[in-house]
């Protein structure tokens, strides 16, 4: 993802600032242990999407699994 980008972009449920994962597939809340997906480059921004940052590592499974498909 663009590093301009994710300067800008804030956490829907706290309004704080995201910073990437080290995967490089997940937004993560610095003020908080949320992380939202990134899927095929589209950071997903909702409070639905949210996930724990110990659950990044199912959800890189998870895109694995279905691009196989």
């Amino acid at each position: 993802m663009d590093k301009k980008l994710i300067s800008i972009l804030t956490c829907p449920k706290t309004d704080k600032p995201l910073k990437l994962h080290s995967s490089g597939n997940a937004l993560v809340c610095t003020d908080e242990d949320i992380a939202y997906p990134i899927v095929d480059g589209i950071p997903h921004l909702t409070t639905d999407a949210a996930i724990t940052i110990s659950k990044i590592p199912q959800h890189e499974n998870s895109i694995k699994k279905n691009k196989g498909k």
